[in-house]
């Protein structure tokens, strides 16, 4: 053999060998559209936000103030912000939205532009700012930070001329967003009472000063831009909520409720739901007013947090400036059910399997058994151009639960349109115990109480290749579940024994939640 040709000789061995021993990893499946900022996913994460109405109308038993009340009757001699954040935080809170302005325009701050404020008020001598208070709590104990600040103004002269409104508006938004340090999210809303003066709000202006002032905000309303009302006071959102959402069909103060409640599977934005709700029937603290319990809480938490929204709970401070007793040992005893029945996954006691996997069962970047990390940064991924999308929990004994927890990677967009929970009979056959929709960042779905070996969850439609991050399963013994739909034979354990039991509703099979 020649010179040059052992040369190409040697060239072509070292490609082959390249080639047959080179192995690349394959790379995570393609993200589908839209998806979250790295504001809105900090947000999404947090679960749980407590919403403190405070002001004037809290020493005059009302709910809308005037604008007129005399601001020397603010005196909240007891006052003590990091009580309201310690209660946040160790019930499980993330967030704390004070209501900085409400409708009768007295601010909780000492404004430049106004002199209705904590600055005419008897608390602290005039030198006090709950706002201050309240920031500094929070960034001592890493609680985030909201601001609410009423469009609608009942004391400001200016209101109700367009332009000098907005500007005195964006001076005061600008006062809150430069004095405080890191501000998580803004509360806004289309406020203004009937018959009041004609007016008119440059939202586009608001948000682009409070994306510019914080770029880490996110910014409430009913019509975005990035987060949005679920449509109701209530704290329950629809059995299918997207985060996916059209900001150009939606209008602040004009949004259809049912568009609120389940998003758009064709939406071009990320604008996950948000779901306000009071601990007690009014917003504002009254005597005569007492907190719901917290069984009815861990009830608004399974259709809130449950189906792919955050809470935002309001607890307001009494006249003496504390989260009173009574609402905290409710918040108490509704962080322990929560921990009673979500800190354990029965899941893990399970051996996982999945009908394909991304790249074959060796790639442990995405193996079913990632389902079993809490989180959404690592997950199970099928195969590609598969038909059959499913997750197997082999318990090998028998096992007791009735409450399912699905989380989906929402970094890599929202994905599952469709999907049913299987569990195995006495006889040996997979029956349908529920079905969902939508799961998003967590969906939780409850049941009768079953008794089984093995579980599947099955999705049955997906936008793209579905991720599941988290499946959890769980025993929920304190919560009424609402009418089991099911006619199909399962093992359930009644006074300690097992029974075969039916469950029929209108010739139906299965219950959707």
């Amino acid at each position: 053999m020649d010179l040059n040709n052992h040369h190409l000789f040697i060239t072509f061995t070292t490609l082959l060998y390249i080639s047959t021993t080179t192995s690349f990893p394959t790379p995570p499946p393609i993200p589908i559209l839209p998806l979250p900022t790295t504001p809105q996913l900090h947000w999404q994460l947090s679960d749980m936000s407590l919403f403190l109405h405070f002001g004037p109308n809290t020493f005059t038993d009302s709910e809308w103030g005037s604008g007129h009340t005399d601001p020397t009757l603010f005196n909240p001699t007891a006052l003590n912000a990091s009580q309201w954040v310690a209660v946040a935080n160790q019930t499980g809170f993330s967030r704390v939205v004070i209501t900085a302005k409400h409708h009768d325009g007295f601010c909780l701050w000492p404004s430049e532009y106004t002199e209705y404020s904590v600055r005419s008020s008897l608390w602290r001598n005039g030198t006090g700012d709950v706002v201050r208070e309240l920031a500094n709590a929070a960034e001592g104990a890493g609680v985030g930070l909201g601001v609410y600040l009423s469009p609608w103004d009942r004391h400001e002269g200016v209101y109700g001329k367009t332009l000098e409104y907005n500007e005195y508006y964006m001076g005061q938004m600008t006062e809150l967003l430069t004095r405080y340090g890191n501000i998580d999210e803004v509360w806004l809303d289309g406020a203004k009472g009937e018959g009041e003066k004609d007016m008119q709000y440059y939202f586009d202006n608001w948000f682009s000063l409070i994306h510019q002032l914080q770029p880490g905000a996110v910014i409430f309303s009913d019509a975005g831009p990035d987060v949005r009302w679920v449509g109701d006071e209530g704290g329950y959102a629809s059995t299918t909520c997207w985060s996916l959402f059209n900001c150009s069909n939606a209008a602040i103060g004009n949004t259809s409720t049912s568009y609120s409640l389940g998003g758009d599977p064709l939406g071009h934005d990320w604008v996950p739901p948000e779901c306000d709700v009071s601990i007690r029937p009014g917003w504002f603290w009254h005597p005569s007013e007492h907190p719901k319990s917290a069984t009815e809480l861990l009830e608004l938490y399974y259709n809130s947090v449950g189906r792919n929204c955050l809470l935002l709970l309001n607890v307001p401070p009494n006249s003496s400036g504390l989260i009173s007793e009574e609402d905290v040992k409710v918040l108490q005893e509704f962080s322990n059910l929560r921990k009673s029945i979500f800190s354990k996954n029965i899941a893990k006691t399970a051996s996982v399997s999945a009908s394909s996997t991304r790249s074959g069962n060796n790639d442990t970047r995405f193996a079913s058994r990632l389902v079993l990390d809490e989180g959404i940064f690592t997950y199970w991924a099928p195969g590609k151009n598969r038909s059959r999308w499913e997750i197997y929990l082999d318990f090998k004994n028998f096992t007791r639960f009735n409450v399912v927890h699905i989380q989906e990677p929402i970094q890599m967009g929202q994905r599952i349109i469709k999907f049913h929970v299987d569990v195995v009979n006495e006889d040996g056959e997979w029956c349908e115990v529920v079905n969902g929709t939508t799961v998003g960042y967590r969906r939780l779905l409850r049941f009768e109480m079953v008794k089984t070996r093995a579980l599947r969850l099955v999705i049955d439609q997906s936008r793209a290749d579905p991720l599941v991050a988290y499946l959890g399963v769980h025993i929920d013994t304190v919560s009424v579940n609402g009418t089991i739909k099911s006619n199909t034979s399962l093992v359930s354990d009644l006074n300690g024994s097992q029974v075969l039991h039916q469950f029929v509703y209108n010739q139906t099979r299965v219950s959707s939640v």
